[in-house]
């Protein structure tokens, strides 16, 4: 992947343009003084790749941890709750 050079005070400047773009895949190299001091990319996004298997774990969480008000289970202040 190419990545575009721009000065700093440039990106400085132009930052809020810059992140659209670096949200759909550009790539750029900030300089200073004509040196290369960082780069702007997509972030790793860590995600689970199935949503169905996450849901799940945090159900499972639910049930191992139940949230409690001093001795109370919440859950069991209301009969008819939803699960």
């Amino acid at each position: 992947m190419i990545k575009t050079k721009i000065g700093a005070d440039e990106a400085r400047t132009r930052l809020p343009e810059l992140l659209r773009q670096v949200r759909t895949g550009k790539r750029f190299t900030i300089t200073y003084r004509g040196r290369a001091i960082a780069d702007l990319v997509p972030a790793k996004v860590t995600r689970s790749p199935n949503a169905a298997a996450a849901i799940e774990r945090f159900q499972a969480f639910m049930r191992d941890n139940p949230v409690t008000l001093g001795n109370v289970c919440i859950r069991d202040l209301n009969p008819e709750g939803r699960g």
